[in-house]
């Protein structure tokens, strides 16, 4: 198997764990520092990492100026938008549970805005599998849905979270789906950090105790998160229809559950496992591709 073989057949299953890993550094994170604080110093150290390899191994920058505008645009979306929104409601006390629900909308969406906007068809089979996804979706995350953390602050910002990551990859798709990643991430991370850097000097403390705890938290969202799943995030959105790459959101929570199961000892209920099921049903059904004839002889 060739390398380039090799990460298409891997890419979408490494994406998940990745990103699901997300979830709990940023519950970490934002209950130690306020979270505009905690994106400005996260998108510091990515551009800080990449900027260097960048160089180093001569990566291709945008030939155009208007090309790096469409992959700011892009950056500003999905690591701005989608980021600040689910920290910022989180860091406020909404529930994990609740967010997760509100991001299950994403991939259904994403199919919608999809067959408009870039020309994609979903058949009736991929929205039965888009329906199972965010039916199982909310049986995995049902015991941790709190409705007391619902108000006019906390739902704006979740709903900013879920606008920034539909919108943002629906756009990056569009407009600039090839470009190399190293480059790509130092213009997209730069963006995001002009958006959320004066929100953080204007209205938080910006104090931060750099305990062993918060360190780790922030290592990892940097290196296994915004380089790794992001990295990976951005090879799936330009080899795959949007519709499929989105419908992969659906297995986070099931796959954060069963880490919590093994390294917290978190109990695993039996509406959790048919979630799983019903999760991985759902998304086997959008991604699968459509059996075709066998040419005649």
């Amino acid at each position: 198997m060739t390398p380039a073989a090799a990460l298409s057949a891997t890419a979408p299953a490494l994406f998940i764990v990745l990103w699901s890993t997300g979830f709990i550094s940023a519950k970490l994170g934002v209950t130690l520092v306020e979270p505009f604080t905690f994106l400005s110093l996260r998108f510091s150290f990515v551009i800080a990492l990449m900027l260097p390899l960048a160089v180093l191994w001569r990566a291709r920058w945008p030939r155009t100026l208007r090309e790096t505008g469409h992959i700011a645009v892009a950056g500003i979306l999905m690591q701005g938008g989608y980021l600040s929104g689910c920290f910022t409601a989180m860091h406020l006390g909404m529930s994990a549970g609740v967010i997760a629900l509100i991001m299950g909308l994403q991939p259904i969406v994403t199919a919608f805005a999809a067959m408009p906007l870039l020309g994609e068809s979903v058949s009736i089979m991929q929205w039965v599998g888009l329906t199972l996804g965010f039916g199982g979706v909310a049986l995995v995350v049902w015991q941790k849905v709190s409705l007391h953390s619902l108000d006019a602050v906390t739902i704006p910002w979740s709903l900013l979270g879920l606008i920034g990551i539909t919108a943002g990859a629906l756009y990056q798709k569009r407009f600039c789906a090839n470009f190399d990643v190293r480059t790509g991430s130092v213009i997209q991370f730069s963006a995001a950090l002009l958006l959320v850097l004066p929100v953080a000097l204007l209205t938080e403390t910006m104090n931060v105790i750099w305990s062993s705890g918060f360190i780790v938290a922030l290592a990892w969202s940097v290196l296994a998160v915004s380089i790794g799943a992001i990295s990976l995030f951005f090879y799936l959105i330009e080899h795959g229809e949007a519709t499929r790459v989105s419908s992969l959101f659906y297995l986070a929570p099931p796959t954060t559950a069963a880490m919590a199961y093994f390294a917290f000892g978190e109990t695993l209920t039996l509406s959790t496992l048919a979630g799983m099921i019903i999760s991985v049903t759902g998304v086997a059904l959008v991604v699968r591709k459509p059996n075709l004839a066998a040419p005649e002889p």
